[in-house]
């Protein structure tokens, strides 16, 4: 084989069918559409997800019941203060060093403290939220609670009231 027999066969820039343009071209009339139907006439676009073909779609179908307060709840890691004894004395505990001890693991808004367990050394604890069990025996080992604040709420853009025009 030599390098002028490479390339025979070989279509490196394919060219584009070319319909609609005429009887000539092979493609011409209905341009490889078809008589009528959905999908013949110009801008019959692909119907939705959920279309059913003029069926009543399922979700339409199913019964609706309840409401879900899913979209607005907080999700928050709750550690136990019993759970907090595998730190050092005086080390600063909070959402980074909970994730990397295994205690806090995946997304969440926050950690919420729970008193559940013994605590036996001293520890600058910071969270979200604490029970009050949890903030008598952290405070009775020495130990110091900071409490993370929520976000601020945004502020409304509300309008000036409007002065009366005077003629």
């Amino acid at each position: 084989m030599d390098l002028s027999q490479v390339h025979i066969g070989v279509h490196k820039l394919r060219k584009k069918k070319r319909v609609g343009r005429g009887p000539g071209s092979g493609h011409g009339k209905t341009a490889t559409r078809g008589h009528k139907g959905q999908w013949a006439s110009a801008g019959a676009g692909k119907p939705a997800v959920m279309f059913e073909g003029g069926q009543m779609q399922l979700f339409r179908r199913i019964p609706k019941r309840g409401f879900s307060h899913a979209t607005w709840d907080k999700k928050y890691h709750i550690v136990n203060v019993g759970d907090l004894n595998r730190f050092n004395d005086g080390d600063i505990v909070d959402a980074e060093t909970l994730r990397k001890t295994g205690l806090a693991k995946g997304p969440a808004d926050g950690v919420r403290i729970l008193g559940m367990g013994e605590l036996t050394k001293k520890l600058t604890v910071r969270a979200h939220h604490f029970s009050k069990s949890a903030q008598e025996k952290i405070s009775a080992r020495g130990g110091t609670i900071e409490v993370i604040p929520p976000p601020k709420k945004p502020k409304r853009n509300k309008m000036k009231p409007r002065t009366p025009q005077q003629s």
